[in-house]
């Protein structure tokens, strides 16, 4: 089936009870028994909703995955991977990663004498270096967020299943329009739904996508037991918003080109961050294992001051100052005092990412309106 005809009929089918093409909404907390344990698959919401669960056959099957589990953020999905560790185990991740991912690993999990290692993921070699007999998962984000560093999905996985370790690759920023970890040997994908897939900043959401059975069983028990699930509401949003994802993330795609290549001759602009060059040290990578370049992309300016950097954050007319990324509107990012406040100045500093880094979300509106509003922010 092709992507456009996927996305529109992933997870969906008509009502039986009413006809009704668009799956609905069971707000509902609880489901009637005919009698101890004989119900009709439904149980108890936290556990099962049908609303949650054509949503996560969508989620498979836009991934080319067997299983898809919904949660109520991308930082709740994350919980759960690492929640499958034992105290002791080692985590190998990105040093370039969001900043909710950081946290969740340094602030919460270290405690519990779970390890983590960050590397330059973009260097296979560091990996292999960096495996030890405590390895259990390797973490990875491609495209990276916010400096745009692409990681070998095949290569990274290959050391995985050589060292019998998980891996999983956050595909929040290429989602799966452009990039599918699955088929390039990931164990597990997660996405911060929020982002691509609902498409519309108006709902908080992730999830995971996974082949394997038991791993899925392992990763149900811990959704059902932590409890961190999305309402019936939010899941009938990012279902509406799978329905249109591939028209959206063409335009972002378009957009995005249009908008680096301005930004990358433009005067006053010192250097884009954008994998879409053929000059982008992960150009060939990204090229191979990517149908497309998305739309994010991050940029400093000649004058490199962090005032300077604050003026054309707070210039814009059309793009939004704001956090996050991913919906139909285009935003502008301050990833120092915002998305990556949380990863310490010096560790920020050490893998590239400055404190006047401007990182973009290149939305759908009129490209003209975009360059136009970016070039008068810049002055």
């Amino acid at each position: 089936m092709k992507l456009a005809t996927k996305y529109i009929h992933a997870g969906t089918e008509p009502d039986p009870s009413t006809g009704a093409i668009m799956t609905p909404i069971y707000q509902t907390s609880t489901y009637v028994q005919e009698a101890p344990g004989v119900n009709k698959g439904y149980e108890y919401a936290r556990s099962q909703n049908p609303t949650r669960a054509a949503l996560e056959t969508a989620f498979a099957e836009i991934e080319n995955g067997k299983f898809g589990l919904a949660f109520s953020s991308g930082v709740a999905a994350t919980d759960a991977v690492i929640t499958l560790l034992e105290p002791g185990d080692e985590v190998i991740a990105a040093n370039d990663m969001y900043g909710g991912t950081y946290r969740l690993f340094t602030k919460i999990f270290a405690k519990y004498n779970i390890v983590f290692t960050y590397v330059d993921t973009t260097d296979a070699a560091q990996i292999e270096k960096a495996v030890s007999s405590k390895t259990k998962l390797l973490w990875i984000e491609t495209p990276t967020n916010p400096l745009m560093n692409i990681t070998d999905i095949a290569a990274v996985a290959s050391i995985a299943k050589k060292h019998n370790i998980l891996l999983c690759v956050d595909n929040t920023f290429a989602s799966p329009y452009l990039q599918n970890p699955l088929d390039l040997g990931a164990d597990i994908v997660m996405h911060s739904a929020t982002k691509y897939l609902g498409g519309h900043s108006d709902v908080i959401q992730g999830c995971l996508v996974m082949n394997d059975a038991a791993l899925r069983e392992k990763l149900y028990f811990i959704q059902k037991s932590r409890g961190a699930v999305p309402g019936p509401m939010d899941c009938f949003l990012v279902l509406r918003g799978i329905k249109t994802l591939h028209l959206r993330m063409q335009r972002h795609c378009e957009n995005g080109a249009a908008m680096a290549a301005f930004l990358k001759q433009h005067p006053k602009v010192e250097r884009v961050y954008w994998c879409g060059f053929e000059d982008h040290p992960g150009y060939t990578v990204a090229k191979k294992q990517m149908r497309g370049f998305g739309g994010m992309m991050s940029f400093t300016l000649k004058d490199d001051s962090v005032e300077n950097a604050i003026r054309v954050l707070s210039s814009t007319k059309v793009f939004a100052l704001a956090e996050s990324l991913g919906g139909v509107e285009s935003l502008i990012n301050h990833p120092a005092s915002m998305t990556h406040a949380s990863i310490p100045r010096e560790e920020r500093i050490k893998n590239g990412l400055s404190d006047s880094l401007i990182r973009l979300s290149v939305g759908v509106e009129d490209i003209e309106d975009l360059i136009a509003d970016i070039n008068n922010a810049i002055g």
